[in-house]
C-alpha cells in the first residue's frame, strides 16, 4: 500500500482486514503487516499486506519496503488533487523499477466527491483508470483487493 500522508491506506487494509473503519487518523510510522486468507477461483490465497507510511513520492519510500512485492495499490484521496499531483510519476518509478509487478489504483474517499459529477472528475484528472474506493463505507475495497489476487494467481 503506497502514496500519500493521509490518502486511507490504514484505513482501507483494516475494511477490508478486519470489516472495521474508524474515523480517527492515525499516522503510519515504517510499516504495518496485516494477512487475510481468500479463497479466489477455488484457490487459497494468503494476502500479506503492507501498510507503509505515506509519501509523497514513491522513491522516498524505503527500498527495502518494496524490493519483494508481488503487487502494489498505490492510493490517492479523490478529495485532495495536492495527493495524485505526481500520480504518474509514482507510477512510472513503479512500473520502472518492478516492471512485472501489477499495480492497482485505488482512488479513495469517493464518499466526499459528489456522485453526479464523478464520471467528469475522474475523466477531468485523467483518473478513469483508478478504481473509486471508500473505506467509510466499503466501495469496491473487497473488489480492488480481490482483483489484484486473482492477477496473481
Amino acid at each position: 500500500m503506497l502514496g500519500h500522508f493521509g490518502v486511507g491506506k490504514t484505513s482501507l487494509v483494516r475494511r477490508y482486514v478486519d470489516a472495521a473503519f474508524d474515523e480517527d487518523y492515525l499516522v503510519t510510522l515504517g510499516v504495518q503487516v496485516k494477512k487475510k486468507d481468500v479463497t479466489v477461483d477455488d484457490q487459497n490465497v494468503s494476502l500479506i499486506i503492507w501498510d507503509v507510511e505515506g509519501n509523497r513520492s514513491v522513491s522516498q519510500t524505503r527500498q527495502s519496503y518494496l524490493v519483494g512485492s508481488s503487487a502494489f495499490v498505490y492510493v490517492i484521496d479523490l478529495s485532495r488533487p495536492e495527493t495524485f499531483e505526481f500520480l504518474n510519476d509514482n507510477l512510472e518509478f513503479i512500473t520502472s523499477n518492478y516492471p512485472d509487478v501489477p499495480i492497482q489504483v485505488f482512488g479513495n474517499k469517493v464518499d466526499l466527491i459528489d456522485d453526479d459529477n464523478l464520471d467528469e472528475y475522474l475523466e477531468k484528472n485523467k483518473l478513469t483508470s483508478a478504481l473509486v474506493t471508500s473505506a467509510k463505507n466499503g466501495q469496491n475495497v473487497a473488489l480492488g483487493f480481490e482483483n489484484l489476487a486473482i492477477q496473481l494467481l
